[in-house]
């Protein structure tokens, strides 16, 4: 599948090629691809965040330290 890329975007991928860094242009849009994947996880994550604050799924900080505290056996905030 051939796409037109725009000069500028060309340019980019060129210059990370030449670094060594990527063998290919294609490592380099895959790379990319996964850098939009996973920017699209963290949003989606912090919109369910946001979702559940909204429809008062939430727990107060000092329970929620407490829990973690016992869990993992740290002590008692000072």
């Amino acid at each position: 599948m051939q796409y037109e890329v725009p000069p500028d975007v060309d340019q980019q991928i060129r210059q990370h090629v030449a670094t060594g860094q990527y063998a290919s242009e294609a490592e380099v849009l895959r790379e990319a691809m996964r850098a939009l994947e996973s920017r699209d996880q963290e949003i989606a994550a912090i919109q369910a965040g946001i979702d559940d604050m909204e429809a008062g799924r939430i727990r107060p900080f000092e329970e929620v330290d407490a829990d973690i505290r016992q869990r993992f056996g740290f002590s008692k905030a000072p």
